[in-house]
């Protein structure tokens, strides 16, 4: 018979799901953490068999000895002390954001394409200015006269190269093994390797950062790339922060020298929980569409990605291989 797992929650998004997890995962018992202040969870985990969290510190990590799992609750696991985790901890992630942040990047390549903030802005000031009004206002272009360049082709930039081309986008990118098989139905002009980001920099109408964040992408954009992009061109980023040079992009979307920029990342942790966490004030900029890092918060990622926890929390109890895995245990 499968010994009930003590399962310690501190993620407050996958909390939400509390009845699905319970339901698909099993007749454990299941601690819901996230409102817990850090020295309860901290004696909470350190009786856990399993905590479903999106970060771990090493004080958490190391006071776990009963410890068999750590699941994190996306993809992204930078913020789990691997190092403080005992060899036999397993370390599995989730994913199911790739399309959400797909639709996102379409919804700002068109808001920014379009001038929506700034047509709404002027609109609700009483100015009504259109190409019939005024010959200052700038026709804009269509989905399918744009080069979509993509610096990284993983989940998500897959995603984007396929909602691109469904909307008549050319798409071009630069991934690290630029010879590898592309996905089924995808159709790029060109994959090159991280070589040809300057290619991919100059000749893009809109650069979409999609990578990993690790050494070799920090400040992969800064701003000697940002230089080589077109005047006309756009910046977004759904990456990690970090892999784009704040000071840069700030000066270049300051001084026009790119067109506009699409934020949905960031460089911190939110200062007092409103302003963006940046050293430069975004917000202010006209010329940029900033949001929360919410590109990929569709109730369909958290179900599905509460559907891999609970299985992967089934198949533990019950002894069978576990996926998504991260770092094995040993």
């Amino acid at each position: 018979m499968e010994r009930p797992l003590n399962i310690v929650v501190t993620d407050p998004i996958i909390s939400r799901f509390e009845t699905q997890l319970k339901h698909d995962g099993g007749a454990h018992h299941w601690q819901m953490a996230a409102a817990w202040d850090a020295a309860r969870q901290c004696k909470a985990i350190a009786d856990a068999d399993v905590v479903v969290c999106s970060a771990l510190s090493a004080e958490q990590a190391t006071g776990a000895s009963r410890l068999q799992l750590v699941h994190v609750t996306g993809a992204g696991f930078d913020k789990i002390s691997l190092d403080s985790l005992a060899p036999s901890v397993a370390v599995a992630n989730t994913f199911h954001h790739a399309r959400p942040i797909a639709e996102h990047v379409l919804m700002i390549t068109l808001m920014l394409s379009r001038r929506v903030l700034t047509a709404d802005r002027e609109l609700r000031a009483g100015n009504w200015q259109t190409i019939a009004t005024s010959t200052d206002v700038p026709f804009h272009p269509t989905l399918e006269s744009m080069v979509l360049g993509l610096v990284g082709l993983g989940s998500i930039g897959t995603e984007v190269a396929r909602l691109a081309e469904a909307m008549g986008m050319t798409v071009q990118a630069v991934r690290n093994n630029p010879a590898a098989a592309l996905p089924e139905g995808l159709h790029p002009a060109w994959v090159g390797g991280h070589d040809e980001l300057p290619k991919l920099l100059e000749t893009s109408d809109v650069v979409v950062v999609t990578v990993p964040l690790d050494a070799a992408t920090y400040g992969l954009i800064g701003g000697a790339e940002i230089a080589r992009m077109k005047r006309s061109a756009f910046l977004i980023n759904v990456a990690r922060g970090p892999v784009v040079d704040q000071a840069a992009l700030y000066d270049a979307l300051a001084g026009n020298r790119i067109a506009g920029a699409g934020i949905d990342v960031w460089w911190g942790a939110p200062v007092k929980g409103n302003i963006p966490p940046s050293d430069f004030a975004f917000e202010t900029l006209p010329n940029v569409v900033v949001t929360p890092h919410y590109s990929g918060h569709a109730r369909v990622t958290f179900e599905r990605r509460a559907a891999d926890i609970a299985a992967n929390i089934a198949n533990l109890a019950a002894g069978r291989p576990l996926f998504n895995i991260v770092r094995a245990a040993e």
